[in-house]
């Protein structure tokens, strides 16, 4: 097969793929131009250069802004703080004495920074000119102490970092550098300054170790560093260098050693006096602005001060209106207290009466009820006597029945004048409390008509006065409260003290009428033996003559004791006999023990409801 001329070919390499790969590397350098350029915040610092070389310095508003955003400053508090827990180093605690500083901040502020950059390098500690370097960036960023202390480290570490390599000597290698520029720029200067002896140490090095600052003003110094930020750091040589070629005229008159430090600070003070005249135009002009200014704000605020003063009059008068309300829903709510407290007090003497009277019920009904008993007991001795006398102690049973007549009449009679004593203490307590009552309303009339006469009359004059009043008449009416409820507890322990002695009386009296009751019950038997003898008798011998030990049963029954709640005619033993009569007499004389006891309480409360009643009449007094 012969392959012919038209055959598919591989394509050639184009020429130009040097050139484009050529072309490639200047794009990856630009991009690595481009990125070194990029700054933090959206900056770039080409752009930044050409803002600067357009206008000279950054707008002040923005200027630390830019300067943060050049630097690349790390803002690391963390560190910082670590820094400044340290102290201050030993090296700084007299710092006040070297350098005075007026404001006490700002001393403070540089004693931190400077102590912070010691302990974070210890060569700090021991270089001299630090406070001189650090002080304008203190002053500029006293209120931000993380800034200026990073602002400095990175000047050090950037711009000064061969100023070290002689230490503690000055930076011979950087004051040469500078001499050697000088010498291509102003050999003549140069010259001048060998003839005379003058060093870099002398004209270049105080002006590095002030970073400036004593021979600049403070606009001047801040566009300076607007250019030496945004340059590389031989920048800040190439200012020494600038600053005495700037000075070389006076500096050329200069025939000696000294002549030359007093030029310095001729031109600093000269600098110095153009600022501050310019800084009086301003200020004069300021002035007169500000004191138009002020005229318009003098105007603009008192009308505002009358609108207040109006605004302050209607609230003031809303204040007085509802200071009255309040005050009388003070007054009310202080009656009401005063009439809840008067009516809790008389709930509570109604509920002591009420227990009183239900206990005198309840001992009442409970003597009723052995009444009944002793009653019951009589009616079945009764029965049995009737059947078992025969006819000749009818003469007997007959005194029998007319002795037990004359114990209940006598019984009877004792129940109605007790019962008619009840009824006296249930009148008296009635008329006691109706009493009460209307002291209690005639003391809260004269309260409300006093009230209402001290407000009538004291209203305007002394509202001070009438608040310190009730108050004072608050804090008696507790005094007198709490005093009350003291005697009230007194009183109460007095009483459980004598309700306890009344008990034990009665438990006393109850064994003494058990005790009679056992020896009714024995004479009872007694008898009832004696009789069940005499029928056995009777029944063995029925015309045995009997009248004797009838008369001699009936002489010894009219001997029988007779208790104050049973009559009993059974024949008893002489000493049984005085036991029962002493048992008598001990009830009689128990009985009017609690009579007088009622006497006694019964003119105890009505003492009480007394002093209750003139109570109120001395607290509206």
């Amino acid at each position: 097969m012969k392959v012919t001329s038209g055959r598919v070919q591989q394509p050639a390499k184009p020429r130009g793929s040097k050139i484009q790969t050529r072309i490639l590397k200047q794009d990856l350098t630009g991009d690595f131009e481009s990125k070194k350029n990029e700054l933090p915040d959206g900056l770039n610092k080409k752009r930044l250069q050409i803002l600067l070389k357009g206008y000279g310095e950054y707008p002040t508003k923005y200027r630390m802004f830019i300067w943060r955003s050049l630097l690349q400053l790390p803002e690391n508090h963390t560190a910082f703080s670590s820094l400044i827990d340290k102290g201050t180093h030993v090296t700084f605690l007299n710092l006040q004495k070297k350098y005075p500083i007026k404001s006490r901040k700002l001393l403070r502020v540089l004693q931190r920074t400077l102590s912070a950059l010691a302990h974070w390098s210890v060569i700090f500690s021991d270089t001299p000119y630090l406070p001189l370097l650090a002080f304008p960036f203190v002053k500029l960023f006293q209120n931000n102490q993380l800034i200026c202390f990073e602002v400095i480290a990175t000047l050090i570490i950037n711009w000064c970092q061969h100023w070290f390599e002689y230490f503690p000597n000055p930076p011979i290698n950087i004051l040469s550098m500078i001499e050697n520029v000088l010498a291509f720029h102003d050999k003549g200067l140069l010259q001048h300054f060998i003839d005379h002896d003058i060093t870099s140490q002398l004209y270049a090095w105080p002006l590095l170790e002030t970073v400036f600052s004593e021979v600049l003003t403070r606009e001047e110094w801040l566009k300076l560093f607007d250019n030496i930020f945004s340059n590389h750091p031989s920048f800040l040589l190439m200012t020494v260098v600038a600053y005495n070629i700037c000075s070389r005229v006076p500096l050329l008159n200069c025939n000696l050693k000294d002549d030359f430090e007093t030029v310095e600070d001729m031109q600093a003070e000269v600098d110095q006096q153009r600022v501050e005249d310019e800084a009086w135009y301003q200020k004069q002009e300021l002035l007169r602005k500000a004191e138009e200014t002020r005229r318009e704000m003098l105007l603009q605020e008192e009308e505002k001060i009358i609108q207040q003063r109006q605004r302050l009059a209607a609230v003031k008068r809303e204040l007085q209106v509802k200071e009255m309300h309040l005050q009388d829903a003070a007054r009310r709510r202080f009656l009401k207290l005063q009439q809840d407290q008067q009516e809790m007090e008389l709930r509570r003497l109604d509920d002591e009466i009420g227990r009183k009277v239900y206990m005198r019920d309840r001992e009442i009904a409970a003597t009723a009820r052995d009444l009944e008993m002793r009653q019951l007991e009589l009616e079945s001795q009764k029965r049995l006597y009737e059947k078992n006398l025969t006819e000749n102690q009818a003469a007997v049973a007959k005194e029998m029945r007319a002795d037990a007549d004359a114990y209940r009449r006598k019984v009877d009679l004792e129940e109605h004048m007790f019962h008619k004593l009840i009824e006296a203490g249930e009148t008296q307590s009635q008329k006691t409390q109706k009493v009460i009552k209307e002291n209690l309303a005639k003391a809260e009339q004269a309260c409300l008509n006093t009230d209402w006469q001290i407000q009538s009359l004291h209203k305007q004059k002394c509202d001070d006065l009438q608040r310190n009043k009730c108050y004072q008449e608050v804090a008696k009416l507790l005094r007198e409260n709490r005093r009350k409820e003291i005697e009230i507890l007194n009183a109460m322990v007095e009483q459980e003290a004598k309700k306890w002695k009344e008990a034990e009386g009665k438990e006393f009296c109850l064994r003494s009428a058990k005790k009679a009751s056992a020896l009714s019950d024995a004479s009872r038997k007694w008898f009832l033996k004696q009789e069940i003898n005499a029928a056995v008798e009777h029944a063995e011998n029925p015309c045995h003559k009997e009248e004797p030990r009838f008369q001699n049963e009936q002489e010894d029954a009219s001997c029988l004791p007779r208790t104050s709640h049973l009559n009993d005619s059974s024949e008893m033993h002489p000493s049984t006999q005085i036991s029962l009569n002493r048992r008598a007499v001990e009830w009689d004389t128990t009985e009017q023990n609690l009579i007088q006891k009622v006497r006694n309480l019964r003119q105890r409360l009505t003492a009480q409801a007394r002093h209750r009643c003139q109570t109120p009449h001395l607290l509206a007094a």
